[in-house]
């Protein structure tokens, strides 16, 4: 897929995302840095294994949307898709809550077979990118099984049912990474952050709890955060005190947690040189006890997308090379 035509062509670029709406900035970011100097890594946490395939939905998200093949008007999957296969098992009595195209199939089928055939995720992921013309680095966080399960007042519950079985409804009262503790980063990951070329890490904007605290949750991930020299900025998913996209705000009113940019700053202190507020936030700037860049965050078209991109670069490059030494204090 080409890029706009106005490059910003100094140093490499990693972003931290989930699904849709960590997609957007990444397909902002992809369009306006040059060839190969995007390198995104994606939450597996909501990975799963259904009607006996290996489901990534986070990934192929983000494959789909730089690829230019996602599907705008479901948020998720492939555009122009079919639903024979669904229908079939439909038919069949099968398992239907979670929805897969018959394109959309296709990925999960040939994803399985090569991991059951010895290869990595990240390998598959790469080359599932080069085969759809993406010239970024799609690095899923990890090789190793994580998964995110959800904390609810009813009992614990695999993300996946939590999130499309049940539609977010049960109310949450916390999160927990199986596997995370045990599982390695991809060495992908970890060079990438340790690459002196490195000119700024974003978190974009997902859903911080189910999105990128998973990504996080594996040590050595944070730790080489941690160490990076380049500046660390996040795009807070919160505006005037809901959620862009998704449970964001529903859930962070049933942890007790205010619905607002400044909580989402406190939840990743010490990781952070900056944080991006959407101008209807602006009054919270002044009580936050970091580098701030005020703008508009809501991503409704393409250009949206450019702009909040340029913004975010922008931003990290006025934090510099002392981003280092302000996150250690």
């Amino acid at each position: 897929m080409a890029g706009s035509t106005q490059k910003d062509d100094n140093g490499q670029v990693l972003a931290l995302c989930g699904g849709v709406g960590g997609a957007k900035l990444a397909l902002g970011l992809y369009r306006v840095l040059g060839p190969d100097r995007l390198t995104l890594v994606v939450n597996t946490g909501d990975d799963f294994e259904h009607l006996g395939l290996h489901i990534s939905p986070d990934l192929d998200t983000v494959t789909y949307t730089l690829a230019g093949l996602s599907n705008t008007e479901l948020g998720w999957g492939r555009a122009n898709e079919t639903w024979t296969f669904m229908a079939a098992v439909e038919a069949l009595g099968g398992e239907s809550w979670f929805r897969l195209g018959d394109g959309d199939l296709a990925t999960h089928v040939e994803r399985t077979r090569r991991l059951r055939a010895g290869e990595s995720l990240t390998a598959i992921a790469g080359d599932f990118a080069a085969r759809l013309g993406i010239r970024a680095r799609l690095l899923p966080m990890t090789d190793d099984p994580v998964r995110t399960v959800v904390h609810t007042a009813d009992g614990a519950l695999p993300f996946q049912h939590y999130f499309v079985r049940l539609r977010c409804a049960p109310v949450a009262t916390g999160f927990s990474f199986e596997g995370a503790a045990e599982a390695k980063a991809s060495p992908d990951v970890l060079q990438a952050l340790a690459d002196p070329d490195l000119r700024a890490v974003v978190l974009c904007p997902s859903n911080p709890y189910l999105s990128i605290d998973p990504i996080l949750a594996l040590p050595d991930i944070r730790s080489a955060l941690l160490r990076c020299a380049a500046p660390v900025v996040a795009v807070s998913p919160i505006v005037g005190g809901r959620a862009v996209k998704g449970p964001t705000a529903k859930i962070m009113a049933e942890l007790g947690i205010p619905a607002s940019s400044a909580a989402v700053a406190d939840h990743y202190r010490g990781l952070l040189d900056g944080l991006v507020l959407d101008r209807a936030d602006a009054s919270e700037a002044a009580h936050l006890d970091l580098p701030i860049e005020l703008t508009g965050t809501v991503m409704s078209s393409l250009q949206d997308r450019e702009r909040l991109a340029k913004t975010v670069l922008a931003f990290a490059e006025r934090l510099g090379s002392t981003a280092k030494e302000r996150r250690h204090g």
